[in-house]
């Protein structure tokens, strides 16, 4: 059957997990389905509000891959007619623990860690097992697509899995909230759901700081639960000093209790997370197509994710194996703009920056073992990247003439050819400097 067919097709785009927890649930209404609306039947109102939320789209663009015809998808629940009694027999503490919508691939034992979100993790870790007793709020920040809502999430997984009552939003969704609530003169509900849970977890809190109304109900939200102990966990691209529109005293509360930040992966902690992200949804990677990705897209995780699902999709659709020149064929509009007219200065800020060392530093003379390597590969790229000579960067450079200038690229040479991992970050460095943004 094509519905069959199309779900099957899904499973190879998403979590193994997510599969067998929601799709696998869906059961195709034949008798109500046409070639332009579909319908799938799912078991409960929790199942159906997160597959039409999160895989509608992507159902019905794999419909129109396979009939020309993208049809609208309906997700309605089944036995509507069935008696409530059965209902009502529901486990209690089932209902309490499920009070918000959670992704279940997103758990602790799936995320990487690597030097750039350790202590975030740990933090993480640490108020998971002791709710309201320390760290409360903890603060993550860092730019987007690095790992904060998988952390966030893998938080609000493990206290329900425990028997907390956990509402995890966005805060736009927040915001919707307490609009809704305002214009219905309901405002006694949203109380309920915002201030008797046991953990409250805001993704996104930068965008709070939009009107003084909703600052306000989240300080008396923030206090209450606090004053309960209930652990508060909240993310944002943004320290809490820097937040911008935000009152002086919720800033002041963000502080109260742990800030920790996440800061782009080391090309290690890249590479493990796409095979740990390949091992999970079942794909298969070669080496070189797994080192490709890591040089070349960059740090934001979320969209190297997106590419190994987008990836492994045009595979499954194509019955092609996945070679790196398959994978440069399908990749290529993700990879960003090629840079032009490079010059010294783009090299020293973005070798300083990726490698934690001042630009000053890199043409002073210093011996530190650290800055004598960044040098080098600054001098390497330098000299691949830009039309200067060799004595116009040993001019650069303050060295005594050209000679020393082959001498470092000579190292850093014997460096690629010898040490895979080094070969890559320079691959990734150069990378970086080509790219645009």
């Amino acid at each position: 059957m094509l519905a069959d067919e199309v779900l099957k097709l899904l499973s190879t785009e998403i979590s193994p997990n997510e599969y067998e927890c929601y799709i696998k649930q869906l059961k195709f209404n034949e008798k109500a389905s046409n070639s332009e609306n579909i319908v799938f039947n799912a078991p409960n109102e929790l199942i159906a509000r997160f597959i039409s939320t999160r895989y509608s789209d992507k159902i019905a663009h794999i419909f129109e891959v396979k009939t020309g015809i993208k049809p609208k998808i309906n997700i309605t629940l089944q036995n509507k007619a069935k008696s409530t009694k059965q209902n009502q027999q529901v486990d209690v503490k089932q209902i309490k623990t499920q009070s918000t919508l959670l992704n279940p691939s997103y758990k602790f034992e799936n995320f990487v860690v690597g030097d750039s979100n350790q202590f975030a993790y740990l933090s993480c870790k640490a108020v998971s097992e002791r709710l309201g007793s320390v760290y409360n709020p903890l603060f993550i920040y860092g730019p987007t697509g690095l790992g904060k809502t998988h952390l966030l999430q893998s938080v609000g997984n493990f206290c329900i899995n425990n028997g907390k009552v956990v509402i995890c939003v966005t805060s736009e969704q927040f915001i919707t909230d307490f609009t809704y609530h305002i214009n219905n003169h309901s405002m006694e509900r949203f109380r309920e759901k915002y201030r008797k849970c046991d953990v409250l977890l805001i993704d996104d809190v930068q965008f709070l700081g939009k009107t003084d109304k909703i600052q306000e109900e989240f300080f008396h939200t923030f206090n209450e639960l606090h004053s309960k102990n209930g652990q508060i966990v909240m993310t944002s691209d943004k320290p809490p000093k820097m937040l911008k529109g935000f009152e002086e005293r919720l800033k002041s509360r963000f502080e109260w209790g742990l800030i920790a930040d996440i800061t782009p992966p080391e090309l290690d902690t890249k590479v493990a997370i796409i095979q740990k992200k390949c091992e999970f949804d079942k794909i298969y990677l070669n080496k070189d197509v797994i080192n490709y990705i890591a040089t070349n897209m960059g740090d934001n995780i979320r969209e190297i994710e997106s590419a190994i699902i987008n990836l492994n999709a045009y595979a499954t659709l194509m019955r092609q194996e996945i070679t790196l020149e398959f994978a440069k064929n399908v990749m290529r509009d993700q990879i960003k703009e090629k840079r032009e007219n490079i010059s010294l200065e783009n090299i020293i800020e973005i070798v300083s920056k990726e490698l934690n060392i001042k630009p000053s530093d890199i043409k002073s003379k210093s011996r530190s073992a650290n800055i004598v390597e960044a040098r080098r590969i600054a001098i390497y790229l330098v000299k691949n990247l830009t039309p200067n000579s060799m004595p116009q960067i040993a001019s650069y450079f303050g060295m005594k003439d050209h000679s020393a200038v082959s001498h470092n690229i000579k190292k850093i040479n014997e460096l690629i050819e010898n040490n895979e991992i080094f070969n890559l970050r320079v691959i990734e460095l150069k990378n970086k400097i080509l790219t645009k943004g």
